[in-house]
């Protein structure tokens, strides 16, 4: 019997037209939303068939956990937000994806959630390369 080759990883379209990527780190691919009335970064664990935080193993939960921390205390040091929101829904999307937006007190939403609040702003693409070269510089992906 010919062993098959494990599946392969694809980003979900969705999430692929909504983000600009910014780099992998050991687990996760790191996307910035397409959304300039939040800075808010995706994680998407490079695993296939994975939806849930238990679908992976306990090593890739403990490496989840340490890329939501890095790149939350990126986005936290970049921003200066008043609070880090960190979520993983999955409700639209199944792929497993985690959420990590910095939010004011002045923002659009404040204090409820993001999630329909007020249409998506385009970004200003001089603007977008400055956020995630910064993100990018302090995740250590440049």
């Amino acid at each position: 019997m010919i062993p098959h080759p494990p599946p392969s990883w694809s980003l979900h379209p969705q999430l692929e037209r909504d983000t600009h990527p910014l780099g992998d780190l050991p687990l996760c691919r790191v996307l910035a939303i397409s959304d300039a009335n939040y800075p808010w970064l995706l994680l998407v664990p490079r695993r296939p068939g994975v939806t849930e935080i238990l679908d992976l193993d306990e090593v890739a939960q403990a490496q989840l956990m340490t890329e939501i921390t890095r790149v939350a205390g990126a986005l936290k040091a970049v921003t200066a937000c008043d609070k880090l929101n960190i979520a993983a829904l999955g409700n639209v999307v199944p792929q497993l994806h985690v959420h990590i937006i910095a939010r004011r007190r002045s923002d659009a939403a404040w204090p409820k959630p993001v999630w329909g609040a007020v249409p998506p702003l385009a970004h200003d693409p001089a603007e977008l390369e400055r956020f995630t070269t910064a993100i990018r510089r302090k995740i250590w992906l440049a």
